[in-house]
């Protein structure tokens, strides 16, 4: 018995034990700045996720439009995309939502320019979860980016906020929210960015709900320096994590067995490894990576 398939890398900044997942009890997924003349609740028809609009949870801020259509990677166009919510007046604007405490939650906030401006001027901003820096949006070299952290609110309600840190606009697309199973090793406190998840596969397909249970986003890796296998068969999930089935049918090992199998990434900015969670704490800078191995016999 030889250990020769890599199936998945997963980067955050700790570590998350999940429980099964049966629906989308407790998500909240909302479509930024969808028009008043459309269903404020609707069914997403390729994930079958329900959105609803985002005006009921603030209170500015001015709706747009993408000029272009929003794939994000998965080859068709996802509708909670094409709009967005732009903020021209003042420093601060934020999100308030109903959250349980103590809870523990995935947070994704999804942004896509698509020049809806007409000005062709990819913006700059921070994103923060109440007073505390979540990220530094910079539009600068792609149309769509995403950020995506877990963390556990203190509260029944959780200020999520678009802070203008120049002259450009902040907007976001979509803001999403899902709760998570509460048997894990991270402490309350602690809030875990998520640098990439991946798994490897020929294929340009990306995986989220339905397929994983929480709506992780999975994305496709290839490389000609591996060998890519895939099987129809039903690997094992043990362990806590749940993995989505079709992440582990898929694998790759390196075409040449004497070569290491090499993963890279590039860190963009300090912030990439760390997350302040107060005035006066932070956590520690580190990367964990979750590697899923398969013995084939």
């Amino acid at each position: 018995m030889t250990m020769e398939i890599f199936l998945s890398l997963l980067l955050v900044l700790g570590v998350i034990h999940l429980v099964q997942a049966q629906s989308q009890r407790g998500f909240i997924s909302l479509d930024c700045g969808l028009p008043a003349n459309e269903p404020s609740s609707y069914t997403e028809p390729n994930t079958g996720l329900e959105f609803t609009s985002d005006a009921g949870f603030i209170q500015s801020g001015e709706i747009g439009k993408s000029k272009t259509i929003p794939r994000i990677g998965y080859g068709y166009p996802l509708k909670p995309y094409t709009t967005l919510r732009f903020f021209p007046e003042g420093t601060r604007n934020c999100y308030n939502l109903p959250v349980d405490k103590g809870r523990k939650y995935l947070i994704k906030a999804w942004f896509r320019y698509g020049n809806y401006d007409g000005r062709d001027i990819k913006p700059r901003f921070d994103l923060y979860l109440g007073p505390n820096l979540w990220a530094t949006v910079d539009m600068q070299d792609e149309d769509s980016t995403s950020e995506e952290i877990l963390h556990v609110p203190t509260s029944d309600s959780l200020q999520i906020c678009l802070v203008k840190n120049g002259t450009t606009t902040p907007f976001i697309s979509s803001l999403e929210l899902r709760p998570l199973g509460n048997n894990s090793s991270i402490a309350q406190d602690d809030s875990l960015k998520l640098i990439r998840r991946i798994y490897f596969t020929e294929s340009e397909n990306y995986i989220r709900y339905p397929d994983d249970a929480y709506d992780r986003l999975w994305s496709p890796l290839s490389s000609s320096s591996l060998t890519h296998i895939s099987t129809t068969r039903d690997v094992s999930n043990s362990g806590s994590y749940n993995v989505p089935k079709a992440v582990r049918q898929n694998a790759a090992r390196p075409t040449n067995a004497s070569e290491p199998l090499t993963i890279e990434w590039t860190r963009e900015s300090p912030s990439d490894y760390s997350c302040k969670l107060g005035e006066s704490t932070s956590i520690s800078p580190y990367p964990f990576v979750h590697l899923l191995f398969v013995d084939k016999e």
